[in-house]
């Protein structure tokens, strides 16, 4: 058989430890970060029927929650407030920040009992407005980017001052890195707090199963006019290189799998920044359910999933699988 020597390729991965070698970036527990749903009901663990093995924590039961976690070597969460009571919430999402803001009393608790543990807090209104939306409104409805920018600002500083390690702001609002940097300056934060943005955040199905947990969707309208368009590659380029410009430490695109291209276009466009992607709810709840249905192996599907993150050039993967990961990188 002729053949041309350069074009043998099989031996280079013939061997387990050398298909390892083929990695650009190898998944590793520094990788993973957990989101978590906290609720204003501190002895609760509620059950999410959307979203299986996932819940609803009360701050009196972050210990049990978390200690086998990070014994196991889980090295980051973040962070996403749940108000049981609709009554607290207002049109300018007053609760967001307050004392009684279970992501403010969870922030306090997990740096006391896990100092080593990083904390990033989601940045957005949803979950505390009275209408769903992510940012204060006009009467007309419509969104008030300027109030909303100052609003989500505050939040921000409030977070660092509970002990967050990083804001990551989810709201999408024009401007607001550089809103929360100018406030982590003046309050002398801005050496110590880090901001990864939800730069390149699509207006999403695969948001679903997250807006049951949070009791986040929106009371009218949608969120289409400052999420981005599914098909929007370039308004994607445009906002992480806006968000760049503004000050970010590191930048994100959510959700993960549908838009690959835009996680690889993330890791060009800032190759010097750390690059995120979020794996979302609807995602983590069609692969639970095509896995109960025989489809395919769970843990076989969740491992092709991160190494496309890492492939396209992610460094940092929020999912929910973290827990499953955790113990499978021990294998």
């Amino acid at each position: 058989m002729s053949v041309e020597i350069n074009s043998l390729l099989h031996a280079g991965y013939s061997h387990p430890l050398f298909r390892e070698w083929q990695a650009t970036r190898s998944i590793t527990k520094s990788a993973l970060m957990y989101p978590i749903f906290i609720t204003d009901v501190d002895d609760a663990k509620e059950e999410i029927p959307s979203m299986p093995n996932q819940f609803r924590w009360g701050v009196s039961r972050l210990q049990e929650f978390l200690g086998p976690l990070v014994e196991r070597g889980l090295r980051s969460v973040i962070l996403f407030g749940v108000i049981s009571d609709s009554s607290k919430k207002d049109s300018c999402g007053s609760m967001a920040d307050s004392d009684e803001c279970p992501v403010v009393k969870a922030v306090k608790v997990i740096r006391k009992l896990f100092p080593d543990l990083v904390v990033a807090c989601d940045v957005c209104l949803c979950e505390y407005t009275s209408h769903g939306h992510c940012g204060v409104l006009y009467d007309d409805g419509s969104v008030n980017n300027a109030k909303s920018v100052e609003r989500i600002a505050e939040v921000s500083g409030n977070y660092a001052l509970a002990g967050a390690h990083i804001i990551s702001p989810s709201d999408c609002m024009d401007g607001r890195i550089k809103a929360i940097k100018s406030k982590l300056m003046e309050l002398d934060l801005s050496h110590r707090v880090a901001v990864i943005s939800y730069s390149a955040k699509f207006a999403s199905g695969f948001f679903g199963p997250f807006r049951d947990a949070a009791g986040s969707a929106p009371s009218f309208g949608d969120r289409r006019c400052y999420q981005l368009p599914m098909n929007a590659r370039g308004l994607a380029r445009r906002a992480i290189l806006r968000d760049l410009r503004e000050g970010a430490d590191g930048i994100m695109v959510k959700p993960g799998t549908p838009y690959l291209d835009i996680l690889a276009e993330a890791a060009r466009l800032a190759e010097d920044y750390p690059i995120s992607t979020y794996q979302v709810s609807g995602e983590y709840a069609i692969i639970h359910a095509s896995a109960k249905a025989g489809i395919f192996d769970l843990k076989q599907h969740v491992m092709e999933t991160m190494h496309g993150f890492m492939r396209a050039g992610a460094s940092l993967v929020l999912t929910y699988f973290t827990p499953e990961l955790l113990e499978w990188l021990d294998n």
